[in-house]
């Protein structure tokens, strides 16, 4: 039995670090649009829905900064700008993928635990709101 690795704070800022790019709504859903392959800018634009283009060029930028995505321009008019995923982005399919799905077959009891835990803090509220109104009578 090998002895346990001691809190090491150095790891959590890394682990930290990649969660914060690979963890914002915005990385997961680029990632999973290119696992199909390449696509142009105004392509994910309109199949990522809800993002801006600031956002988008963003999203991309900071994925291509970490070694996930590529950039590729092609001149002409206008400029071509395709992405793509990296080897180290592609190896990231398969955890971004397994997490979606974890969501989806949790969101109906994740939703009731929302509820609950809601509808006791209001509850758990109002008593506290009863008891000082009584207590400082």
């Amino acid at each position: 039995m090998e002895p346990r690795q001691p809190h090491l704070s150095e790891n959590c800022r890394a682990v930290s670090d990649v969660l914060g790019r690979v963890g914002d709504k915005w990385s997961v859903l680029i990632i999973t649009m290119l696992g199909d392959g390449p696509r142009r800018f105004n392509e994910l634009k309109r199949m990522v829905n809800g993002i801006s283009q600031r956002m988008l060029t963003l999203s991309l930028r900071g994925l291509e900064r970490d070694g996930l995505v590529t950039r590729t321009v092609t001149p002409s008019t206008p400029p071509r700008v395709d992405y793509e995923l990296t080897a180290l982005g592609r190896s990231l399919l398969g955890p971004v993928s397994a997490l979606s799905a974890w969501a989806l077959d949790n969101r109906g009891e994740i939703r009731r635990a929302r509820e609950a835990f809601d509808a006791a803090a209001v509850t758990d509220m109002q008593l506290k709101t009863a008891v000082n109104k009584y207590t400082t009578i």
